[in-house]
């Protein structure tokens, strides 16, 4: 488990109140906590998300060329 570090500024989700919440890593999975209420937050990751807007490099084609005039 890595260091429980707070988050300067940012607003609890759930009970309003500011400087509240601390952020760690626990088994690749971002854990944002609110001390206050105990509100939980858990998500991977944006760069270990999968893009579904994004195709795989081996399944990407070109379509066309853009030239400007």
């Amino acid at each position: 488990m890595s260091k429980k570090r707070f988050i300067a500024g940012a607003t609890c989700p759930e009970c309003k109140e500011s400087d509240t919440l601390r952020w760690w890593k626990e088994h690749h999975v971002e854990v944002i906590e609110c001390v206050k209420c105990g509100h939980v937050d858990r998500r991977s990751p944006i760069s270990e998300e999968k893009d579904e807007h994004r195709p795989e490099e081996q399944d990407a084609q070109v379509i066309g060329i853009f030239k400007p005039q």
